[in-house]
């Protein structure tokens, strides 16, 4: 059985790292393709890469349930990295009476 408890700190730093590397490239797709969509396949491409990195350090055997978790955590990610900044933005104007 694998440790639960590192996922939800796993989680942010995957959402962190979603964030850095679609504002980087954000000017890059600026009129190519909607941030969201980005956001979307940053996310999607860490979270796998991340699953598979710890099966293979972990030497757990890939079956389709995990793989179909980590699309859904993928899509966890993604949303966490496209509202949560958002939210967190709003909140900061907010403190500063804006």
């Amino acid at each position: 059985m694998t440790d639960l408890t590192i996922l939800i700190p796993i989680l942010g730093v995957l959402v962190a790292l979603t964030n850095i590397i679609v504002q980087v490239t954000k000017k890059a797709t600026w009129d190519k393709m909607p941030t969201n969509l980005v956001a979307l396949g940053v996310a999607q491409v860490l979270t796998i890469s991340a699953g598979i990195a710890y099966c293979q350090i972990k030497v757990v055997v890939m079956t389709w349930y995990i793989v179909a978790a980590l699309v859904v955590g993928g899509f966890m990610v993604a949303y966490a990295a496209m509202f949560g900044f958002d939210k967190l933005r709003e909140i900061m104007q907010w403190g500063d009476g804006r």
